[in-house]
């Protein structure tokens, strides 16, 4: 990078907006440029400018306004072609590659293939702002800056064992620096986290818009004597792992006067395409234009949010979406769905499972948005703490229809107070970080975060919100547990009632159904004495009536002892079947299936004998004594 301060030493014009103009006309080249040190014909002995035509011509030249210099055309050169520098590391090897812009990315692979020794179809060249890229591309549609740094990954090509210090500088390369850097003036530490794969350049960059100190007014301190080319990665200059300390400041002027002569200088530099410091701004993932809020639209990147889309969920997937490729996929979770669900999912769960609502408004017209995401919102320190306690939603106000639309949202769930709020804020307070805490009646904003913090002052709002928070949560803790012991008193209570209920009725079902089982078993027996009744009637009735004893017929008198101990007597002709004797027998309520007729000596079974035999030839004749028992 050329240093602007010495532009007056090279040209011999003392106002340095002159010499700058000169120069860019010139395409910075010392040889033709007039009144510059190569240039014998421009000056004469002890460095007065010789008398004749040609130094009154340039003296004059250069007596009008600075932004319009009038030049000889014999001084003036034809425009060369932008050149690219490119600086691509590959394992222990460093390239250099110098190419015009209209080239493609295919041609500095056709190089490397050359230098390397490696295929392009096996070569990957990362490093790109705008990620991976096509071997088609143009570069001077990805809108680089002069001095560019790249690395070659060969994935499929096994390193061997000499590229050990490669693969311990392609760790390097994925691990987080932490630079903390103090701004001596305003007596302020900035704690910034970079990727090894970070330039040095691009570090200055982003300390030039936290501090508004430009990179060539900055005086660093703290820089190691080997981190000499602006164009190094931080994993490649030296810098202490993982922390390192530098100091920054503004280099001394000589007068106030002068230094807002370069300011507009600057300005007039970010509109030349031949620009060499501003024009390294594509570095943070914009173009100049929207570092500074001005520009057309068709140099922006795509918004981060559409306009005017109904789905808020669609919405928030574009988001999410736009802000990875912007700033990579380390950043806090971003709630996909309406402000009402975000709101539900952090306030109205259990009181343990609650979290704060963090909503977080960008606009792509602040100054601030791109380093307030890239160094705040993806820090992993603040990635980690909002994605373990907060609810992060978000929301793009670039676009006044979707403000509008915001605001609208904003006074439905908080109220017309939120919303006000929202409206003072001017465009280059953006990117906004609500904290919204959830209450029993009501939802509060406990903190608005505007996009000119730090990460530290960022993560000391956050914990003071969380412990706001976590008094709340504790008192909704101990009174929703108050609450569900009052519930479980109730609900074991019911249970008791309920139980006892259920065995009351279990207990009547089972008497009604004893007693139920009593009166059939009741109706059963009741059958079964009518019927054994009517059985006993018939067979009475079918009884041979008792004969007489005088009789001319052999008489046989019977006497039985019934199991009761009483006796019954009858007479029955010899000649009567066994039959009538069971009939008879059965007919006192004895039946021969229940009862056994037995004599008593020699004991015998009558009931066992053939029934149709007879009493004669059963051998109960004349007379016997007979006694019933029971069956088993």
């Amino acid at each position: 990078k050329r240093d602007l301060h010495e532009a007056p030493a090279c040209t011999g014009i003392d106002n340095i907006a002159e010499a700058i103009t000169l120069l860019e006309l010139n395409n910075w080249d010392l040889v033709t440029t007039p009144y510059g040190p190569h240039s014998q014909a421009a000056t004469g002995p002890g460095g007065a400018a010789p008398a004749g035509p040609a130094s009154s011509s340039s003296s004059s030249s250069y007596s009008g306004s600075p932004s319009c210099p009038v030049l000889p055309s014999r001084h003036i050169v034809e425009r060369q072609p932008r050149m690219l520098h490119f600086r691509v590391e590959y394992r222990q090897r460093s390239v250099e590659v110098v190419l015009e812009e209209s080239s493609t990315v295919g041609e500095i692979k056709q190089i490397l293939e050359t230098e390397l020794q490696i295929p392009m179809s096996k070569m990957q060249l990362k490093g790109w702002k705008s990620g991976d890229v096509l071997d088609s591309t143009l570069l001077r549609t990805l809108h680089l800056p002069k001095n560019n740094s790249l690395y070659v990954l060969t994935p499929d090509i096994t390193p061997s064992a000499s590229t050990s210090q490669n693969s311990a500088l392609q760790e390097t390369l994925n691990q987080n620096f932490l630079l903390v850097i103090t701004h001596r003036e305003a007596q302020r530490d900035y704690n910034l986290h970079f990727p090894g794969t970070k330039t040095i350049q691009e570090v200055k960059r982003n300390v030039s818009d936290l501090t508004n100190i430009p990179v060539r007014h900055q005086q660093w301190d703290g820089w190691p004597a080997s981190a000499s080319d602006d164009s190094m990665t931080l994993a490649a200059s030296g810098i202490s792992f993982p922390c390192h300390h530098l100091s920054v400041c503004r280099r001394s002027s000589p007068a106030n006067a002068q230094e807002q002569t370069e300011e507009c200088t600057d300005v007039h530099m970010v509109s030349d395409s031949e620009g060499d410091d501003f024009e390294d701004a594509s570095e943070f993932g914009v173009d100049e234009a929207e570092i500074f809020g001005m520009g057309s639209s068709g140099c922006r990147k795509s918004p981060m949010m559409p306009e005017n889309c109904e789905n808020e969920g669609e919405a928030l997937l574009h988001f999410t979406s736009e802000f990875s490729t912007r700033y990579g996929d380390c950043h806090p979770v971003f709630f996909i769905g309406s402000l009402e669900a975000a709101s539900q999912e952090a306030f109205y769960g259990k009181a343990r499972d609650r979290k704060l609502l963090a909503i977080y408004l960008h606009n792509d017209e602040s100054v601030l948005s791109n380093v307030f995401c890239s160094q705040m919102m993806c820090a992993e320190s603040i990635v980690s703490y909002l994605s373990q306690n907060f609810t992060t939603w978000a929301w793009d106000v670039t676009k006044e229809a979707n403000k509008a639309r915001l605001l609208t949202m904003c006074t439905r769930h908080f109220g017309s107070v939120v919303a006000q709020t929202i409206r003072t804020y001017k465009t280059d307070q953006f990117p906004l970080l609500l904290i919204v805490m959830g209450k029993r009646t009501s939802n509060e904003v406990l903190n608005v975060i505007q996009g000119n913090t730090t990460v530290d002052e960022l993560m000391m709002r956050l914990m003071g919100a969380m412990e706001i928070f976590t008094a709340q949560q504790q008192e909704d803790i101990k009174d929703e547990d108050e609450r569900e012991a009052r519930e479980m008193v109730k609900r074991e209570q019911d249970e008791a009632y309920r139980l006892s209920l259920e065995a009351d009725r279990k207990k009547r079902e089972a008497q009604e159904r004893e007693e139920a089982e009593q009166v059939r078993l009741e109706q059963i027996r009741k059958e079964q004495e009518e019927e054994r009744e009517a059985i006993r009637l018939s067979l009475e009735q079918a009884l041979p009536p008792e004969p007489s004893e005088e009789g001319g017929e052999p008489i046989s008198k019977l006497r039985i002892r019934t199991p009761s101990g009483e006796f019954l007597e009858r007479r029955f002709l010899g000649g009567c079947k066994l039959q009538v004797l069971f009939d008879f027998v059965a007919s006192k309520g004895y039946p021969s299936d229940e009862f056994k007729l037995l004599t008593t000596f020699p004991r015998r079974n009558i009931t066992q004998l053939e029934p149709a035999s007879t009493l004669l030839e059963a051998k109960l004749f004349p007379q016997e004594t007979l006694f019933l028992e029971a069956r088993e």
